[in-house]
């Protein structure tokens, strides 16, 4: 087994970058940065009450992963617990990863998956602020709040008639996590401090360390206060009778993006750089530095709105864990909670996603350091679905984190597929002997190494994903970020393809070798519908990206006429469902979890029931989505919604949000007490997954706004519980537009496009179009669209 991540000498690894034209210092990292600008007065900004979460009670320190408050600032991390007496914070980084580049297959030419070689994501350090007199027990009051607008978790209580409170911020200008004391009343602090690494290195006010594979790594913190005495005892910082406390802590790891230089930056001391940074914040007040968060949180975080009806007072008299309780129980709408969750959807997001590694399956967020399947990154669905959301509410620029890990992993992908595909051992490996360009496993890591199976067909969906991300922006320069990806893509699928022809026909048609529908069936099957609906587009992206880019005529030639031959799937006769596989038999389960048929229909756009697709394959597509059922995994039900969405089927799509409203119990699917969606593993055993946290607020855009390029239609899928009255700002739309829209009635009023590169769209409701055309940066708006 190799240690060094790259394999490849240096020298190797650049020419291959340069041959695909990769720039290899893509994420910025744990860094050294500039002073950040300091704001005036947006620390006092207060948002609508759908954008504020509240609790009865602190976390359960046992049950962080449910009850724990997430605070992070796209590469920084933390779960708060907020108890009144002792504040702990498991905190992480987004590259805090053991493992390498796993290049040894195992005797069936899989990649293993293990934490040791694959790797795994892993805690940080651990934080804990003792308040000694302050136990749960003495004080009265408790509240605490997620303020999504600010990015502010915030605990109060009483105790001895003095008001305490308490405010906790991940800071991405001050690359640190603050934690603010302070009381009304005559109170005062006394307590002690202490920062715990996770790995063996014990309590210290700053540690560094590094795993075997060479990942360096380092924390500290500080505190200093006001009216009593802060000073250091041993391994922790002590105070006492202070009026107002601050607590500054910082840390990362030496990863860089670049596999020439094997993912490290061997000039970075963690440690060291940490020690600074918390030097640099605490030499200022927590109220400057609460004022520089708020406004970049803010920046993003208001670039979008949602408003979805209005609760009734019972309703917002609940604390928001009581509030998801009733909403399954009494079965009431709970118009403001739903635009919470939507909200909250995009704090994670603003958190999680900025500036280093993109979400995985925990996002930023964990409990231990034995996350299931490692954290990683599933690329046969659940990364992807974790930036569906992104675009299409007001977050583009967080999607940036993907784009760039791929960039950054392409060597590395593209070596080991030239190296490791056509093993004899494979049972995907291309039947032609021929070979090019890269594919990935189905779980990959930061080093650019692959685990579990070969996923083949996983280069064309994140290629698809990178494409659509153009659509909303019309970023050329993105456009020329990915296009190598989308060129070595293309590249692998041309070796891969076999010519067959159709039985009972002379037709001849290329269908993708030997694959699995992930993640059920045969697991050699040719033809599978999700590779062919997939690579469908991805050539027909790489020939549009071509075009608009002026380059490679003859390549993009080449490939649109593969795809004039590629075989498209076919209705059975037997079920009347789409096929899954080039069968009419349905060779896998009935409600399985996977839609992986059901690509062309979302995120893909083949599908579509406005007249443009063949009756039989809208109608088998819908049978065959009716057959999967409506009950399922979160983010299972996050992609069926997105699906009854496209066919709008309003119903459908909100009965599959709510049923991801439902409270967890005991492991069970659902929401947890502070959000996060959690996915059963079996009877009393459930882990938290993200994805749905992502997907099912994309599948709540999607019902208000249906886009791609050239068409936007309004409210396709309103359902009844919020057709009165209500309004959503900043939806994004492929095409490259923003969009503002409000409705009365299930009709949509006044209607806002604005341009963010894209030039002519029609807009359409019911029967109503306008065709629009607009220069970039213009707007306009349509009053009484439906009238």
């Amino acid at each position: 087994m190799h240690t060094d991540p790259s394999h490849l000498p240096r020298r190797d690894l650049l020419a291959l970058a340069a041959t695909t034209g990769v720039a290899l210092a893509g994420l910025p990292a744990f860094t050294a940065h500039a002073a950040p600008e300091r704001p005036d007065n947006t620390g006092s900004y207060h948002g609508s009450s759908r954008d504020t979460l509240w609790w009865q009670a602190p976390a359960d320190g046992n049950s962080m992963i449910e009850q724990g408050l997430p605070v992070g600032n796209g590469r920084l991390g933390a779960l708060a617990s907020n108890d009144s007496g002792r504040e702990l914070l498991l905190v992480t980084d987004a590259t805090m990863w053991t493992g390498n580049l796993n290049d040894t297959l195992d005797a069936d030419g899989q990649f293993p998956y293990d934490r040791d070689n694959f790797g795994s994501f892993t805690l940080l350090g651990k934080l804990t602020v003792d308040l000694p007199d302050h136990d749960l027990g003495a004080v009265s009051g408790y509240r605490r709040t997620l303020d999504l607008a600010r990015g502010v978790v915030t605990t109060s209580y009483v105790r001895s008639r003095v008001t305490y409170h308490r405010q906790i911020f991940a800071s991405r200008p001050d690359d640190v996590i603050v934690l603010h004391f302070t009381q009304s009343g005559g109170g005062h602090y006394t307590g002690s401090v202490t920062l715990e690494g996770m790995h063996g290195e014990g309590a210290a006010l700053a540690f560094g360390a590094a795993f075997p594979n060479g990942l360096k790594y380092g924390a500290a913190v500080t505190a200093h206060g006001t009216g009593g005495r802060v000073t250091v005892s041993g391994s922790r910082i002590d105070f006492a009778g202070c009026r107002d406390l601050t607590v500054v802590l910082s840390g990362g790891t030496d990863y860089a993006p670049d596999a020439a230089k094997g993912f490290r930056d061997p000039s970075l001391d963690p440690e060291r750089l940490a020690r600074t940074k918390v030097r640099d914040a605490a030499a200022h007040s927590a109220d400057t530095l609460l004022r520089t968060h708020v406004a970049d949180h803010r920046a993003l975080f208001g670039q979008f709105d949602i408003a979805l009806g209005e609760s009734s007072a019972d309703q917002r008299s609940l604390d928001t864990w009581e509030r998801i309780k009733a909403r399954t129980e009494a079965g009431d709408p709970d118009p403001e909670l739903e635009a919470a969750y939507v909200q909250f959807g995009r704090y994670l997001m603003i958190s999680g996603s900025r500036g280093s590694l993109p979400l995985g399956l925990q996002g930023l967020w964990l409990d231990g350091n034995d996350p299931a399947w490692m954290g990683d990154y599933h690329t046969d669905i659940n990364l992807q679905m974790n930036y569906w959301m992104a675009d299409r509410a007001g977050l583009s620029s967080c999607f940036d984190a993907l784009t760039d890990y791929c960039v950054a992993q392409l060597p590395s992908w593209t070596d080991l597929t030239r190296r490791l595909f056509n093993d004899s051992r494979n049972r995907y490996r291309n039947s032609s002997g021929k070979n090019a360009g890269w594919t990935i496993a189905i779980s990959t890591n930061p080093y650019g190494g692959g685990g579990w199976w070969w996923h083949p067909a996983g280069n064309a969906w994140l290629c698809n994903s990178l494409w659509e991300h153009y659509e909303y922006t019309r970023s050329r320069a993105h456009l020329k970020k990915i296009y190598p990806l989308l060129k070595g893509a293309c590249e692998f699928w041309e070796a891969r393809l076999l010519t067959t022809t159709l039985p009972g026909s002379s037709r001849e048609v290329l269908i993708a070798d030997s694959d699995w529908s992930p993640e059920q069936g045969p697991l050699d099957a040719k033809g599978i519908t999700y590779a062919q609906e997939l690579v469908w587009t991805l050539f027909g992206n790489f020939c549009t990206a071509a075009a608009e880019l002026r380059c490679d005529n003859g390549a993009a030639a080449r490939i649109s006429g593969l795809r004039k031959q590629l075989y498209l799937p076919q209705v059975s006769p037997k079920t009347g469902w789409l096929e899954e596989w080039m069968s009419p038999d349905n060779l896998g389960e009935t409600t399985h979890r996977h839609l992986s048929p059901l690509v062309g229909l979302f995120p893909g756009d083949r599908i579509r029931p406005d007249g443009s697709t063949p009756d039989d394959i809208v109608a088998g597509a819908t049978a065959l989505l009716t057959a999967r059922g409506m009950n399922s995994f979160g983010w299972a039900n996050a992609w069926r919604g997105l699906c009854w969405a496209r066919l709008k089927d309003a119903d459908k799509a909100y009965q599959l949000f709510v049923n991801n409203l439902r409270p967890s119990a005991d492991g069970s699917n659902g929401t947890a007490p502070n959000l996060f969606d959690i996915y059963e593993l079996g009877p009393g055993d459930g882990v938290f997954q993200i994805d749905a946290n992502f997907g099912t607020p994309a599948a709540v855009v999607e019902m208000l706004l249906y886009s791609r390029p050239g068409h936007l239609e309004l409210l396709p899928a309103l359902p009844d519980a919020w057709a009165a009255s209500g309004s959503v700002r900043g939806v994004g739309a492929r095409g490259g537009f923003v969009v503002d829209l409000s409705w009365r009635d299930g009709k949509p009023t006044d209607v806002r496009i604005r341009s963010v590169g894209g030039r002519t769209t029609t807009v359409a409701h019911g029967d109503t179009s306008r065709s629009v055309t607009l220069r970039p940066g213009a707007s306009v708006t349509l009053r009484d669209f439906a009238r």
